[in-house]
């Protein structure tokens, strides 16, 4: 396995980038997030995720062009990449072979 060098915000922002697929921008993804975490999320902690993101090869990113239904403003894109996927990947079968191994004592603590 890679060394993963992925934190908890990144891996939702890659996510969720993921998700969003072909309008995934600033705003979507920000909105996106708020909703899942059900709590404000600032865009200059977002664009640094992405900008982190970006670096390591796990996301693309591109200019939209000008549209009247966005004033004139062009977007930012970020599409997610095969690496990205991959990195994915390999969070996701970490994280069910540990929930795997968790107790059932564990998981009924959590039962009503």
């Amino acid at each position: 396995m890679k060394k993963l060098k992925l934190g908890a915000f990144e891996e939702l922002v890659l996510l969720t980038t993921g998700v969003l697929q072909d309008n995934a921008y600033g705003v979507t993804i920000k909105l996106e997030l708020e909703e899942q975490l059900n709590k404000s999320i600032s865009l200059g902690a977002l664009y640094s995720a992405l900008q982190r993101l970006e670096e390591k090869g796990w996301v693309n990113s591109r200019i939209g062009g000008i549209t009247e239904k966005q004033g004139g403003r062009r977007k930012q894109y970020f599409d997610i990449t095969k690496e990205g996927m991959s990195i994915l990947d390999e969070v996701r079968a970490m994280r069910n072979s540990l929930f795997d191994r968790l107790p059932q004592a564990k998981i009924n603590l959590i039962k009503p």
